[in-house]
């Protein structure tokens, strides 16, 4: 079932929206669409209860993915990576980076409320 919602766009915004679509070749809603359920999966840290920005400031990538990135980034220094291997890379590094971003804004927020002391 979907729900078809009207919305006014500010100018910046829309012209963010129509400058994705046109470089990732997808119309202006699925971009939308996109922005809006990555914001209900993984919400801006600064609205989550301490309790969870915490558990941001301390984790960490899954054993089990660390130990297949190495093995890949390791291929890869060799040149022995197939296509299939290459992808898969290229998944865990975005994962790994998009985890270390949220790991340093979820820190930022910790030490503007008081939870870590800032680094020296």
């Amino acid at each position: 079932m979907t729900e078809t919602i009207t919305l006014e766009l500010p100018e910046p915004l829309a012209c963010r929206v129509r400058e994705t679509a046109t470089r990732t070749e997808r119309r202006i809603e699925d971009v939308i669409l996109d922005w809006l359920e990555r914001l209900s999966v993984e919400p801006p840290v600064e609205t989550l209860p301490d309790s969870q920005v915490l558990a941001l400031c301390d984790a960490q990538m899954p054993e089990t993915q660390q130990a297949e990135l190495q093995r890949l980034l390791r291929l890869n220094r060799e040149e022995r990576l197939s296509r299939v291997e290459q992808n898969r890379l290229d998944e865990l590094m975005r994962l790994y980076r998009r985890g270390l971003v949220r790991k340093a804004q979820a820190f930022k927020v910790a030490v503007e409320r008081g939870l870590r002391p800032p680094l020296a």
